[in-house]
């Protein structure tokens, strides 16, 4: 909100109007030792002129950078269409429409919007958005465990090379559920799960296996195997995907003999702009003979009594929102705004669009991997087909490598070293269809020279020369 129109004696009124004393009285339920003291970092007021200073200045931070970061949020580009019609006031202001007479354009696009996405996973049923990819996940766990009422172990196999965030918000949510997360480790060679690791993993009862297409270092999974072998052993199987790139590899519902049970994953690649970290929604879909345990909000079109078209949020009431552990889930968070863009973006683009980007990014993604094949030192981590991300272990250290490929204004990568350490120096790299062959030449030669003035630090004039050429 650029302006707020409130007064300090307009606040004042306000508190003595319900009989509050000051504002801190308005979260006197809080327990003191679980309130912050004090925030040293953030200042106690700012004027606009000196907000919008910082914010102008906090902006630029992010601005005029070649981005190769992937790690589950992507940059694509946004045809100028999408967020133009986004941000109209009807869209930018909508509330949850609980009211269809009131909401029939909010309802509708909503409805076409779970069209699509159930499309592109090739399932029945897509709900109206969740908070995002990560509690996406933790969702379509809890779905899993009530509908596998027989398998009373509670057990779910969550592959290590899921996305590392999405494991700890997945042990966040189901650690107070009665639920165990059994942790799948990746095969060394190849950076999958592999079947052999499975079967001895599953002396007892699972209730599901998570299947990550592609997975967190980029590679693609056998997913038809991995399928195949959940239903073998009575589980449900849950994929976790990159929406994009279901629109060049076969999509969940396509997997095995028959499918995937349940779809989730973030919906950021679909027309949502990286903005500095978020906000994002998550996707969540599944078969139909699944909806009734589907949480989150439902769009359904009908007709009324005059035989006209309306849509209206079906298959539950509002009140199930409210009603605690009965409820089907209690992250009722609508991302109606960023599900807005997506709807637009994917209606512009059509499947041969979002085809399209999704294999110019493959292959921009193949000519960085062949251009830094060349780059004596660097190691290729798994020898398995990917999508437009892999990893690299680097002769150097790779936080070093980071920062200074950052001083060139150059996002090299995430580094792997925190979440995985076992792989030592390695770098998750990643390219989309926003990539030019001059970007991808210039990130290469970049990197080139960062690792020799690292080797050769006696040798900087020449090094500093051959950086300067791409600044």
């Amino acid at each position: 909100m650029p302006f707020i129109p409130h007064s300090v004696n307009d606040i004042k009124q306000m508190l003595a109007t319900i009989d509050v004393a000051n504002i801190e009285q308005l979260f006197d339920e809080i327990p003191v030792h679980l309130r912050v003291k004090n925030l040293p970092a953030i200042p106690e007021s700012l004027t606009e002129m000196e907000l919008g200073r910082l914010m102008r200045a906090r902006a630029h931070l992010d601005s005029e950078l070649l981005c190769f970061i992937g790690a589950g949020a992507y940059e694509h580009h946004i045809p100028a269409a999408v967020w133009s019609i986004t941000s109209r006031g009807e869209f930018m202001t909508a509330y949850t429409p609980y009211q269809a007479e009131a909401s029939q354009g909010t309802l509708q696009l909503l409805y076409e919007y779970q069209t699509m996405m159930a499309s592109l996973m090739a399932l029945d049923i897509s709900n109206a958005s969740m908070y995002d990819g990560a509690t996406a996940l933790a969702e379509a766990i809890l779905m899993a465990v009530r509908l596998n009422r027989k398998n009373k172990s509670n057990r779910i196999l969550l592959p290590r090379a899921v996305h590392p965030f999405y494991q700890d918000v997945v042990r966040t949510i189901v650690s107070q559920q009665g639920i165990e997360i059994i942790e799948v480790p990746y095969d060394k060679t190849t950076g999958c799960v592999s079947l052999e690791t499975l079967d001895e993993m599953t002396k007892e009862d699972i209730t599901a296996l998570v299947i990550p297409q592609p997975n967190f270092f980029g590679v693609l999974e056998e997913v038809d195997a991995l399928t195949d072998w959940a239903h073998s052993k009575h589980a449900l199987a849950i994929a976790v995907v990159n929406p994009l790139a279901m629109a060049l590899l076969k999509a969940p519902g396509q997997w095995g003999k028959s499918g995937a049970d349940i779809a989730c994953g973030e919906g950021q690649p679909l027309g949502v702009p990286l903005a500095s970290g978020g906000p994002y929604y998550g996707f969540l879909c599944c078969k139909k003979e699944l909806v009734r345990q589907l949480p989150g909000r439902v769009v359904g079109r009908t007709v009324d009594s005059e035989g006209k078209q309306g849509f209206v949020l079906t298959m539950q009431a509002r009140e199930q929102h409210i009603r605690r552990a009965k409820a089907t889930s209690n992250i009722c968070t609508n991302q109606g705004l960023l599900v807005t863009a997506s709807t637009i973006y994917m209606s512009l683009m059509g499947p041969k669009g979002l085809r399209q980007v999704a294999l110019v990014s493959h292959q921009n993604a193949q000519l960085l991997q062949e251009k830094l094949a060349t780059i004596s030192g660097i190691e290729f981590v798994f020898q398995m087909p990917n999508f437009h991300e892999w990893v690299i272990r680097l002769p150097k250290s790779v936080d070093v490598v980071l920062r200074e490929l950052a001083k060139l204004k150059v996002q090299a990568g995430f580094s792997l070293r925190q979440v995985y350490p076992e792989l030592g120096e390695c770098l998750l790299v990643c390219a989309t269809e926003t990539k030019t062959a001059e970007d991808i030449e210039k990130f290469v030669t970049l990197l080139t020279s960062v690792l020799s003035l690292a080797s050769h630090s006696n040798d900087k004039t020449e090094k500093k020369s051959n950086v300067r050429t791409y600044l």
